[in-house]
């Protein structure tokens, strides 16, 4: 079961955290626990149905008249107001359950059925990117503790290395190459596992070296393997001592037309304005 914190209920559903407060002491919309010092925390059921309430007050309705509903009659209302249809954020409500129960197999169904309708580059970019960063934000506060934020991450990771092989070989009319790697220390590899299925499925050749790559060994194999464009990046500027050593080190020594850099390094691309190495932004910037 979580246990979230008036902040992480902010962070979580977009709802101001006074006007959380607001509506608890006014309408008596959720109750809290409290612990032995008297501080406020909130369980899955306290976030679902304030997900719901934030979705009804935003069509329209007002939060007195939300108040008088029943759970059933909330769950009904906002039914019939989607029209039926999904949006990101009951696929959200529905995934925090499941991580939070360590109930892989809910989470699996959850995907393939996303997937099912929107493909695999929008529900990573729509719902389960975002998603993660919202797992981040509960990590962060210790919401939920590392061992259900692995867990999760290892659930994304599967689908996105299971979609690539369906996908791979396509490369063969398009000659462009791409090398794939993170640096030494670097082990957060699902945007760069996303990046590797993007280009697998626009048909272009890649060469996916994965986590923690020494950079001697990405260098031996840009020799070897001649790519045209090397993709690297960090989570944050924690993994790497130096960044800009290590982004004119890549300058110097791999023979390439264009190396495109994410996250923690993105910025310090930007300073070094060096020709070959570029931000990666999104999946535009990939070409």
């Amino acid at each position: 079961m979580g246990k979230y914190t008036l902040n992480d209920l902010e962070n979580l559903t977009g709802i101001r955290a006074d006007t959380i407060r607001i509506w608890e002491i006014r309408y008596g919309i959720i109750e809290p626990q409290r612990t032995p010092t008297n501080r406020r925390w909130y369980t899955d059921d306290d976030l679902i149905r304030l997900m719901n309430i934030g979705l009804l007050n935003n069509e329209g309705i007002k939060i007195s008249k939300i108040a008088k509903l029943t759970s059933a009659e909330i769950n009904e209302k906002v039914s019939v107001t989607t029209g039926g249809k999904k949006k990101p954020a009951d696929t959200f409500v529905k995934l925090i359950t499941a991580m939070n129960k360590l109930d892989e197999e809910v989470v699996d169904d959850l995907i393939n059925k996303e997937i099912a309708g929107l493909g695999v580059e929008r529900t990573f970019k729509r719902i389960l990117f975002p998603f993660l960063k919202k797992v981040g934000i509960l990590w962060q506060t210790g919401a939920i503790d590392p061992g259900t934020e692995h867990f999760i991450t290892a659930i994304l990771r599967k689908h996105l290395i299971s979609a690539s092989p369906g996908i791979a070989g396509q490369g063969s009319k398009k000659r462009r190459k791409y090398l794939l790697f993170l640096p030494e220390g670097e082990w957060h590899e699902l945007a760069l596992l996303y990046f590797n299925y993007v280009l697998l499925k626009k048909g272009y050749k890649t060469l996916y070296l994965g986590q923690s790559t020494p950079l001697s060994s990405v260098i031996s194999a840009a020799e070897t393997w001649k790519p045209d464009t090397v993709i690297t990046g960090t989570l944050s500027g924690l993994a790497v001592s130096d960044a800009s050593e290590l982004l004119l080190k890549m300058h110097r020594e791999l023979k390439v037309k264009k190396i495109l850099v994410a996250g923690g390094l993105a910025a310090d691309a930007e300073k070094l304005k060096l020709p070959d190495i570029k931000p990666l932004i999104n999946e535009r910037s990939l070409i």
